[in-house]
C-alpha cells in the first residue's frame, strides 16, 4: 500500500468489485425468478465465461503486446456499458431472457480480454518482490467486496428490485477507470513488450507445458475450476430449495463466503507460494466443501461456508502467485490467460453440469461433486508436485520505467 499506483488500483477495484458482486446476486436471482430453473441459472453463468474459453488466449497475447493500463481502461468501459444495458432493460420492464443472455455474453467477452491483462498488470504495479503480497491483497479486495456487494444487493432486491443492482454496478466502474488514468507511468515496472509474430498463442502453450510447476498448477486449477467453483449456480438454488428461503439468505451465504475468503487472503499475503502449500490448500478446500454439502441446518451451512471461502481463496491466491512468479515477464500475459481460461473458461462446462445436478438430484449433490473432485485432485497433485519452494523468474525491464532504482512511493 506504500506504492501509489497500487493504492489507486486497490481502492478502485474495491468499489468496482462491490458493484460486480451486487450484479452477480441480482443476475442469478432474476433468471431464477423468470424461469424457476437451476439449469437456466447455470446457463447464464456459463454465458458469462464462455468468451473466456474462446478468446482469452488472445487476451493474453494482447497483454504481452500492448499497454496494459490503457487496455484495462477500454475493457472496463465495455463492461460498464453492458451493466448499464442490463439496468436499462430491467428498470424499463423489458427484461426478456434472451436480452439478459446477450448482454451477459457481451460482458463476458470484455472480461475475457480484461482478465489476463489485469492479472499480469499486478507485477507492473509493484514489481516481483512484492508480487505475492499484491496478489493476496487483490484477493482481499475481491472478497471484501464479496461481503459488501451481496449484502447490499440483497437489501436492494428485497426493498426495491434487481434493476438498481445493475445500475450501481455500471456507475462503480468509474472508480477503477479513474484510478487507472491517474497512475504515473514512470513508476510502473514495464516489461519489454513482445513484438507481433505468428504462433504466439502456441508458443505460450508450449512454454507452460515445458515448465513442470506451471503445467501441474494449471491442470489442478482446471479440475477444481470446472467442478468446484460454481457457487453462483449452487448457492441460490440451495437457498431457495434446500433451506426454503429467499434472496436475503442467498446474499448472506455469499457474504459469509466472502468474509472467510478475506481472512484467507490476508493470511496468505505474506507467504511465498510452494507446491506443497498449493496441494494442502486444495485438499482443505475439498474437505470443507464436502462437509458444507451435508450440513443439516442453515446455521451449520453458514458456519461451514465461511471455511469454504477461506480455503478456496488460499488455494486460488497460491495458484495465482505460482503462475505469475513462475513465468517470465514476456510470457506472463499468456500464462495468466491460460490460467483464466482453465479457471473461468471451464464454467461453461461446469456451470450447466452442476446446474443440472442441482435441479435433478438436489443442490447438496452439486456441492458434494465439487468437494469430492477437489479432494481427489489434491491427492493426485500432492503425489506429483515437488515440495520445494518456487524460484521467481525475472526478466528485462524497459529503461525509464519503474525499475528497482525508481521511486516506489509518493
Amino acid at each position: 500500500m506504500r506504492i501509489r499506483n497500487f493504492r489507486l488500483y486497490f481502492y478502485g477495484q474495491l468499489v468496482s468489485s462491490t458493484g460486480t458482486w451486487m450484479q452477480s446476486v441480482a443476475l442469478g436471482w432474476l433468471v431464477l425468478r423468470i424461469t424457476g430453473s437451476g439449469v437456466a441459472v447455470g446457463f447464464v453463468t456459463a454465458l458469462q465465461f464462455l468468451p473466456m474459453l474462446l478468446i482469452s488466449s488472445w487476451g493474453g497475447v494482447i497483454a504481452d503486446r500492448r499497454d496494459k493500463r490503457l487496455t484495462l481502461v477500454v475493457t472496463q468501459s465495455g463492461m460498464a456499458l453492458c451493466a448499464a444495458g442490463l439496468a436499462a432493460v430491467t428498470l424499463g420492464g423489458g427484461a426478456r431472457l434472451w436480452v439478459i443472455y446477450l448482454l451477459t455474453l457481451c460482458s463476458g467477452a470484455f472480461n475475457a480480454i480484461d482478465n489476463p491483462v489485469r492479472q499480469s498488470f499486478a507485477s507492473e504495479m509493484v514489481g516481483p518482490a512484492d508480487l505475492p503480497n499484491a496478489v493476496s491483497l487483490n484477493s482481499a479486495v475481491f472478497n471484501t467486496s464479496r461481503i459488501i456487494g451481496p449484502a447490499l444487493g440483497a437489501v436492494l432486491i428485497k426493498t426495491v428490485d434487481v434493476g438498481p443492482c445493475f445500475a450501481v454496478n455500471a456507475v462503480s466502474f468509474v472508480a477503477v477507470i479513474a484510478g487507472l488514468l491517474m497512475m504515473r507511468r514512470e513508476e510502473l515496472w514495464l516489461g519489454r513488450r513482445v513484438a507481433r509474430a505468428k504462433g504466439q498463442i502456441r508458443e505460450g502453450l508450449r512454454y507452460v507445458w515445458r515448465t513442470g510447476e506451471l503445467r501441474s498448477t494449471i491442470l489442478l486449477v482446471a479440475v477444481v475450476g470446472t467442478l468446484a467453483f460454481n457457487f453462483t449456480v449452487v448457492l441460490p438454488v440451495m437457498a431457495k430449495f434446500t433451506f426454503h428461503s429467499d434472496a436475503g439468505t442467498y446474499g448472506v451465504l455469499t457474504s459469509l463466503m466472502g468474509a472467510g475468503a478475506m481472512v484467507g487472503a490476508l493470511a496468505t499475503a505474506s507467504r511465498l507460494p510452494t507446491p506443497r502449500r498449493l496441494a494442502g490448500s486444495c485438499l482443505a478446500f475439498g474437505i470443507v466443501m464436502a462437509l458444507a454439502a451435508v450440513a443439516p441446518t442453515l446455521l451449520a451451512e453458514e458456519l461451514l461456508i465461511v471455511l469454504v471461502g477461506a480455503a478456496s481463496i488460499t488455494f486460488l491466491a497460491t495458484a495465482n502467485s505460482m503462475c505469475q512468479l513462475g513465468s517470465t515477464p514476456e510470457m506472463r500475459g499468456r500464462v495468466m490467460a491460460l490460467y483464466g481460461l482453465v479457471f473461468l473458461g471451464s464454467t461453461p462446462i461446469g456451470g450447466p453440469l452442476v446446474g443440472w445436478i442441482c435441479q435433478d438430484l438436489g443442490p447438496r449433490y452439486g456441492m458434494g461433486l465439487g468437494g469430492v473432485a477437489t479432494i481427489l485432485a489434491a491427492l493426485v497433485a500432492g503425489s506429483l508436485l515437488p515440495g520445494r519452494g518456487l524460484v521467481p523468474r525475472g526478466g528485462d525491464v524497459e529503461a525509464g520505467s519503474g525499475a528497482p532504482s525508481a521511486p516506489a512511493a509518493a
